[in-house]
């Protein structure tokens, strides 16, 4: 049995306690609001990742630590920093590997589809410039440290460009307006997958200070409207492409550096991952589903309260 720290209670990071737990492991999952996790022997520790003495008290005998951790999207170069520097100080104080939950953006807008996870950084936003130097600073640390870098999220509990400007539509069997062109190939990374991505990836007997890319599936944003409205059992709605003027207006304005991830095809080649880590991408439908478990549960609830 090892011990594991998950730094970041999201999606991502209960489920990598969870996938762990089941494997019979110690984890502690820690955020600032660790809340509760029923699964095994994880315990849960509110606590605040910039201070790396308190997160190395927590992560002493820790095999690996995971920084699943995220800050608010319009905070990243301000808050994601200390949250990065005190996890990388802890992980050195203790002598733990350290796995790192990034994503693309750090390759930038000129960068050929596919994207493969050994491309030279290029980041062209702030966001982009942001991951990049996070993973910088875990690969200058004195400890072994891996990034998994996923694409668009999909998955129960998931905050990415989807569930925020596309699915409160589709739930409300309303036209939705997105970003960029509708017709272009685009990368959606399951949540779950990642996590599986996490645990195969501290496993990894290769060389450290790399990256792993999620397995992940490729659709346009029409179909992929087209299969949650299927899902929902809802009449395909009509598809419009959102404008900078409008994410202004609607008060998304940190949405605008990055449309160009919809521009044009936008693909994830993880064969490295499959390969050596021995993941495969679920399902599109999988990640349908999963994504609206727990919504369409809510509403139906609320339904009924009526």
């Amino acid at each position: 049995m090892s011990h594991y720290v998950i730094v970041g209670a999201g999606p991502v990071g209960r489920e990598t306690a969870r996938l762990l737990a089941e494997e019979g492991h110690s984890v502690i999952l820690t955020s600032r609001n660790a809340g509760s996790l029923s699964a095994g022997a994880v315990r849960t520790v509110s606590s605040d990742a910039t201070d790396a003495a308190q997160l190395a008290a927590l992560s002493k005998g820790a095999d690996a630590i995971f920084m699943c951790a995220m800050a608010a999207y319009h905070r990243w170069p301000t808050d994601f920093f200390p949250i990065m520097d005190g996890t990388v100080k802890a992980a050195e104080q203790v002598g733990s590997r350290l796995l790192v939950v990034g994503n693309v953006y750090g390759y930038g807008a000129r960068a050929a589809s596919p994207l493969t996870p050994d491309l030279d950084p290029d980041p062209t936003s702030r966001k982009g410039t942001t991951r990049h130097i996070m993973w910088q600073r875990a690969l200058r640390s004195s400890v072994p440290a891996l990034e998994i870098r996923a694409s668009d999220y999909l998955g129960d509990g998931a905050v990415a460009y989807f569930s925020l400007l596309a699915l409160p539509s589709l739930l409300k069997s309303g036209p939705v307006a997105f970003l960029g062109d509708p017709d272009a190939a685009h990368a959606w990374s399951f949540t779950k997958d990642t996590a599986k991505t996490l645990v195969a990836a501290s496993r990894f007997t290769g060389q450290w200070g790399r990256a792993f890319h999620v397995p992940s599936q490729s659709a346009s944003v029409r179909e992929l409207v087209h299969r949650f409205a299927a899902a929902l059992k809802i009449d395909v709605p009509n598809l419009s492409r959102l404008t900078s003027a409008d994410l202004e207006s609607i008060g998304f304005d940190e949405g605008i550096e990055m449309s160009y991830l919809f521009e044009k095809p936008l693909l994830l080649d993880a064969g490295d991952t499959e390969k050596l880590l021995g993941v495969t991408a679920s399902s599109l439908d999988t990640m349908v589903h999963d994504t609206l478990s727990q919504l369409v549960g809510m509403g139906a609830k609320r339904k009924e309260a009526k």
